[in-house]
């Protein structure tokens, strides 16, 4: 079989991609990546400012946004839509760290808090670009739309970024361990229910510790206690991550969906 030129590996031209939480750090790194590689990226942050600057680093659009928000949702990827085309690929990057605290020194507001953004919010978002199967373009708002979905397009690609802390539980972060466990859980599960609706894979990554602006903030021996359980003895990259998502958005990754990828430096034991 003849391989494809190298300058064509994992191409996206055409695609069109939503990037949650792509206005800094890790999001703003993969929002980058997906747009190198030919993709129209919609940068979708909470901080307007900060999804403006990125889209305008990438030649993208810029939409701000609450993750556990319906209608902010429905309305970023209608504009999606309107500007740029139908939904291609979501990756669901959103998320918030929580209050770090033994559970004795946790509200049930504090647990609910990081649910509704980490897990609530790609159940929500990857709701919205998937459609309805077989349906007539109603939306969760009851209003008939242009069926666009992924679905009627049969073709998509979602990508959730959990978190090693998902597979291991982190003392003092049970809100942001148990919503990273879910996430990963939601992937297997949603890959499982579109499966044989045409090209739709669902995957997670699961990166451990990721050298971001925020780690300059850490305490030495926190960083060090850290990066002691990472047999590679460093942390990950934010390029390292985008290159796995990229690949995973592809449209060569076409046998891998429910599968959850770890960035651990040999720290993942399952």
């Amino acid at each position: 079989m003849a391989l494809p030129e190298r300058n064509g590996f994992f191409r996206l031209d055409g695609r069109v991609a939503i990037v949650t939480g792509g206005g800094q750090s890790v999001g703003e790194g993969i929002a980058h990546r997906l747009a190198a590689a030919g993709a129209r990226v919609a940068v979708f942050d909470v901080n307007g400012p900060n999804a403006a600057s990125v889209a305008r680093d990438v030649g993208g659009l810029a939409i701000q946004g609450d993750v556990t928000n319906g209608a902010d949702i429905e309305r970023a990827v209608a504009e999606v839509e309107q500007e740029l085309g139908a939904v291609d690929i979501l990756v669901n990057n959103a998320a918030i760290l929580g209050k770090t605290a033994c559970i004795w020194e946790l509200s049930k507001e504090d647990m609910e808090e990081v649910l509704s953004v980490n897990l609530v919010g790609p159940f929500l978002f990857s709701r919205a670009v998937l459609g309805v199967p077989g349906g007539d373009g109603t939306g969760a708002t009851g209003m008939l739309q242009e069926a666009t979905g992924m679905f009627q397009r049969r073709y998509g690609r979602i990508v959730n970024v959990a978190s090693i802390a998902g597979k291991e539980g982190n003392p003092t972060l049970i809100p942001y361990s148990a919503s990273k466990a879910g996430l990963i859980n939601l992937t297997k599960a949603l890959a499982r229910e579109v499966v044989g609706q045409g090209d739709i894979t669902v995957n997670a990554i699961a990166p451990a510790i990721i050298r971001t602006r925020m780690l300059d903030t850490m305490p030495r021996a926190t960083m060090d206690s850290l990066i002691a359980k990472i047999p590679m003895g460093r942390t990950g990259t934010i390029e390292e991550v985008a290159a796995l998502v990229h690949f995973l958005v592809s449209s060569e990754a076409s046998f891998t969906t429910g599968q959850c990828y770890d960035l651990s430096g040999g720290r993942a034991t399952y």
